[in-house]
């Protein structure tokens, strides 16, 4: 067992953060600075600001500074309006070090950890909130942990499409349509009106086979597996959240302290003069907008506009089929002689890849338009700044990205009528689902817009930044001085000032392209098995390429303290729920699960799936056409019956056409299953998330000691500065003799500064 374990923690050392290059940091007890009273805290102390709380004063004195008198020009605030006026050409804080010099915080965070081939060690999370900030530092602590969730979904992912892959040869539908008796064939009805020819439903045997690998019956369980997969997610990201907080000193962080935005201040003065209001946390009198008679009427606009932009993404959703109708019309139009579904197969991948150019092209239209209606909102701080812009530009990207997806997966083909009957929508037909059904049509889309938005937003990761810099360069070389030119070592300064400016909102690109990957991994995990693959392959590469890009492309960013994620994880939340519902849809109306379930133990005499093709096809007698939609008898004059996929009443039944007493018990069957489905999970999720607490017993026991310890401390200070004592560090702000093993004590201004 010795040996077993010394492998064990050998193999864990190459995954575990490297100690000898960042060793384990202490714990310090903290409190809420206060001038009046220095005395309580360890001012001597190398760590009592850190570089990153140094940059946030120097920032925030350098925003609320007036450079002109405040009458006469309300507006002369802060060091961004005097970058915007040419007066200065940026402001930033320094890089620390050079990337190819040993012995800075920078050059061992680019080679320990934004090394693509440290891309299996764990991150540096107290060393990365060190140098960037607790903002930055909790999107890589979020992203790890989703990667590392990532691990047990692909896994069942590639068990579910491996099982699908052994079983396919043993497929009794498929096997009906590749391998048919003689020269017995089963002549499909034409797939549009005039110029569309009957086919041969054996064309369909690679469509027939490759359905099958995304529908089969573990597609069920992993809809289900991933639906609790998704509440597991959020619940121990909240406990892994909560550790995190305490470790960082954010579970006492108020966001009502936080102070106005610099911008918010410039539009009030000009909007609401004279008028203020005490903050009832931090007691200091700000400026006070009227909801009524600016803040209601600018917050309807904005969202106004914003639904305009919704019904804009689907009007783009609606050119995408409708140039999938003309495309196929005029395909068949030209005579060629192509299949019909390897024309449905063509005009499906360029249908998809002209929608992913849509979703690139009104993504820049959207968030720089939905910038400037979130400042007309006037918002108080960055953080309600953030969450405003964070929810329009969800829900805009959320249509953009997604409504093709669900078109596919829960309106085309469903509501097409029937041969001779058809229901129309200005004289033209409904687009119908390819020959191997929408279900693969819908595994096609999803595969192109995932995996290609995340090449194309990864190459634009890299190239953006270095056309920028290159830019910079251009603008350092024309603009320094000749004493700066003469130096054979350029100042820090004048190497980041190369670098791409990293603004406040910069991290909501990232947050957003991994909210919406989540978004795929869980809304349509039922149609594509291998999405959280794809995405645990992406993340594990994207942790890299945005370290990288912070440290080697991008200025220092100034930090910003929060306590969580914010608005993210409420969406994450509405992302799962959303998840179980569509999972349930999908698997009951866009797969053959309950009709192939009510064949098997309700039609089937032997329990088999043998005769379900035929059970699944209608016929229609090809001279009850409407006039006009008959096709031109391209090269099938010989067919009298065509099939097509329904469950209605024969062509020589005294009923025909209408509906079958069957197809009323599988719709009943399919609702059925949705309420199950539904049901089951929302109550396992409802155990899941009372069986785990958000914050573990452990460490809401030690909050309390540290609580209990610090104050501790304090009465002993203030009771010694009552007596006239003279202070001893040693016996009070440094004090660990009589703290209990491990806890290393020294109360320092980690929380908010008064500046």
């Amino acid at each position: 067992m010795d040996s077993v374990q010394s492998a064990v923690d050998k193999l864990l050392g190459y995954i575990y953060v490297d100690t000898a290059n960042f060793p384990q940091k202490g714990h310090r007890f903290t409190a809420v600075y206060s001038r009046t009273k220095e005395y309580l805290f360890d001012t001597e102390s190398v760590e009592f600001f850190t570089p990153a709380i140094r940059s946030r004063i120097v920032d925030f004195i350098l925003d609320r500074t007036y450079y002109e008198d405040k009458s006469l020009d309300p507006n002369a605030l802060g060091i961004n309006r005097l970058i915007t006026e040419g007066v200065y050409s940026a402001a930033y804080p320094l890089h620390d070090g050079d990337l190819k010099v040993p012995g800075s915080q920078r050059y061992l965070l680019y080679h320990e950890w934004a090394s693509v081939k440290r891309c299996f060690r764990y991150q540096p999370l107290d060393y990365i909130k060190d140098y960037f900030g607790v903002k930055i530092g909790l999107y890589f602590a979020w992203l790890g942990f989703y990667t590392h969730m990532l691990l047990p979904a692909s896994v069942v992912g590639l068990i579910c499409f491996a099982y699908s892959w052994i079983t396919l040869p043993h497929n009794k539908p498929t096997e009906d349509i590749c391998n048919r008796n003689g020269n017995e064939s089963i002549w499909m009805c034409p797939l549009c009106d005039h110029w569309c020819d009957y086919w041969d439903l054996r064309e369909t045997c690679f469509h027939a086979q490759v359905t099958y690998l995304f529908d089969n019956p573990s597609t069920v369980f992993f809809a289900i597996f991933m639906s609790f997969w998704g509440a597991m997610f959020l619940e121990l990201w909240k406990r892994y959240s909560a550790e995190i907080t305490h470790r960082w000193d954010l579970t006492s962080f108020d966001i009502n302290e936080e102070h106005p935005r610099p911008q918010y201040l410039m539009r009030v003065a000009r909007f609401s003069k004279n008028r203020t209001r005490k903050n009832s946390i931090t007691l200091e009198e700000e400026p006070y907008v009227p909801f009524w008679s600016l803040r209601l009427p600018a917050t309807v606009f904005s969202f106004s506009v914003v639904l305009l932009l919704v019904l804009l993404a689907l009007a783009a959703v609606l050119g995408v089929v409708l140039y999938r109708v003309s495309v196929l019309a005029a395909w068949h139009g030209l005579k060629a002689e192509v299949e019909t579904s390897s024309v449905i197969l063509i005009t499906s991948v360029t249908a998809a890849c002209i929608n992913l150019c849509c979703i690139v092209i009104f993504n820049w239209f959207y968030m720089w338009l939905a910038e400037r209606l979130t400042e007309m909102e006037l918002l108080r701080t960055q953080t309600e700044f953030d969450d405003s812009l964070t929810l329009k530009i969800y829900l805009l990207q959320f249509v953009n990205y997604y409504a093709s997806i669900f078109y596919i997966a829960f309106f085309k083909g469903k509501f097409v009528g029937r041969p001779g009957e058809y229901n129309r929508i200005f004289h033209y037909r409904q687009e119908e689902c390819g020959p191997g059904g929408c279900l693969m049509e819908l595994c096609i889309q999803l595969a192109i817009i995932m995996v290609g938005k995340q090449a194309v937003n990864t190459l634009l990761e890299m190239v953006y930044p270095l056309y920028y810099k290159w830019v910079n360069t251009i603008k350092v070389k024309t603009g320094i001085s000749d004493s700066q030119k003469e130096l054979k070592k350029p100042l820090q300064w004048c190497k980041d000032y190369k670098l791409v400016e990293w603004g406040p909102s910069s991290l909501f690109d990232e947050y957003l392209e991994m909210v919406l990957q989540y978004g795929f991994v869980t809304i349509f995990v039922a149609a594509f098995p291998l999405a959280p693959f794809f995405a645990l392959l992406n993340n594990i590469l994207e942790m890299r390429l945005d370290a990288q890009k912070l440290l080697q492309f991008y200025r220092r960013p100034v930090t910003q303290r929060v306590r969580d994620i914010g608005v993210w994880y409420r969406i994450l939340d509405s992302i799962g729920k959303l998840s179980v519902i569509t999972n349930a849809f999908i698997i009951a109306f866009t797969t053959d699960f309950i009709p192939r379930l009510v064949y098997k133990y309700v039609v089937s005499e032997n329990g088999t799936l043998e005769g379900y093709l035929d059970f699944s096809l209608a016929t229609f007698n090809v001279t009850d056409f409407e006039d006009g939609s008959r096709p031109l008898m391209l090269g099938s004059e010989h067919v009298e019956v065509c099939r097509y996929p329904d469950f209605r009443m024969a062509h020589n039944d005294t009923n025909r056409y209408a509906k079958t007493d069957l197809y009323w018990h599988i719709l009943a069957a399919r609702f059925a299953f949705v309420v199950v489905f539904e049901n089951v999970v929302a109550l396992v999720m409802i155990l899941v998330r009372w069986c785990i607490p958000d914050v573990p017993r452990v460490l809401r026991a030690q909050i309390r000691r540290e609580a209990y310890l610090t104050n501790e401390m304090i009465i002993a200070k203030e009771a010694q500065r009552a007596r006239g004592d003279k202070p001893s560090p040693s016996r009070s702000a440094r004090s660990t003799n009589s703290l209990p093993e491990g806890s290393r004590s020294r109360i320092s201004s980690n929380g908010p500064v008064a500046v």
